[in-house]
């Protein structure tokens, strides 16, 4: 599978637990985030980003917001198990 197509899929799997408003985004995510949900956040974010057809804005974005993305990628994850 294409790196866009994961992105793209990856997107889709966070919209139900996204944040949608900037006020309402959880606070940043302390040590207990492991590596494959900070992965995971900074995909859905990238998925996210405003002009997902640049590449380097959208990792600059999922850079910048990859916390607020954290709940969405647990919810995921845990949905797999």
């Amino acid at each position: 599978m294409n790196t866009s197509r994961r992105i793209l899929l990856a997107g889709m799997a966070g919209l139900a637990v996204a944040p949608t408003v900037a006020g309402a985004a959880p606070a940043l995510v302390g040590d207990d985030t492991t590596v494959a949900e900070e992965r995971f956040a900074r995909m859905i974010a990238a998925a996210h980003a405003p002009d997902v057809t640049c590449a380097r804005q959208a990792e600059r974005y999922a850079d910048a917001r990859w916390p607020e993305y954290v709940v969405a990628a647990r919810a995921v994850l845990d949905a797999r198990v």
